[in-house]
């Protein structure tokens, strides 16, 4: 779509009256461009207000359109946050299932770890938008949810590992659960203090699952006074 916007001549340095004003053009966004917009808008705002700080309005303006534009578009606040939050969902999720390639079970904890860093690192306002509590449902389920759902990935590896090394394949979901769990927590932290560099937080953590599972005890037993 176009419109057509006529300007002020009288700048020009013809005296003659009869000029007549400039026409410029300019392409009004699509359907899909102005969308895209506003998730990318409210995406920055989320991240950075949470989605109570964050108002209709203010997406609105910030877009530079009305604010019956975002309700026909995502049926309100609500609608475009559920958007936000299933696409960086279902972008983190990708991402860690496809980097688990073929190859050696260290390298693939190796793999998972690069994975959630690398989505942190490029996708900070989505990360920062998931590990906060959602107010509202989502398809997706919640941030522990998905942390469950990348686990699961996990738990096939260690499976296999731990049939190996003549463990019972039955505690891998357990042991899966911890070191995602332990990537992710590790992964919030590094969020904001960014040190060391990624490479070498990914080289700690494998560090501390592989060896951990290295000098697994067959049967663990506690040494305190608690039992149970």
């Amino acid at each position: 779509m176009i419109d057509v916007v006529a300007t002020d001549s009288s700048s020009t340095s013809s005296p003659s009256s009869d000029a007549k004003p400039r026409r410029v053009r300019r392409t009004r966004m699509t359907g899909a461009e102005r969308r895209q917009q506003l998730l990318e808008i409210g995406r920055t705002l989320f991240a950075a207000k949470g989605f109570e700080g964050t108002s209709v309005e203010e997406i609105a303006a910030k877009a530079g359109v009305s604010k019956p534009v975002v309700y026909e578009h995502f049926g309100g606040k609500e609608g475009l946050y559920a958007v936000v939050v299933d696409r960086e969902m279902r972008r983190l999720l990708d991402m860690v299932t496809s980097s688990l390639t073929a190859g050696h079970p260290r390298e693939l904890c190796e793999q998972a770890a690069f994975a959630l860093l690398d989505y942190i690192e490029e996708y900070t306002d989505g990360f920062r938008i998931l590990v906060r509590d959602s107010p509202i449902p989502q398809s997706t389920g919640s941030f522990a949810s998905l942390i469950s759902d990348i686990a699961t990935q996990v738990e096939d590896i260690l499976g296999r590992e731990f049939k190996n090394r003549g463990f019972d394949p039955k505690l891998a979901p357990l042991y899966a659960q911890a070191l995602v769990g332990m990537v992710a927590l590790t992964g919030q932290w590094w969020l904001d203090v960014r040190r060391p560099k990624k490479a070498e937080v990914a080289a700690h953590l494998v560090n501390l699952a592989w060896h951990g599972l290295d000098g697994l005890e067959a049967k663990p037993r506690l040494i305190g006074h608690r039992k149970a």
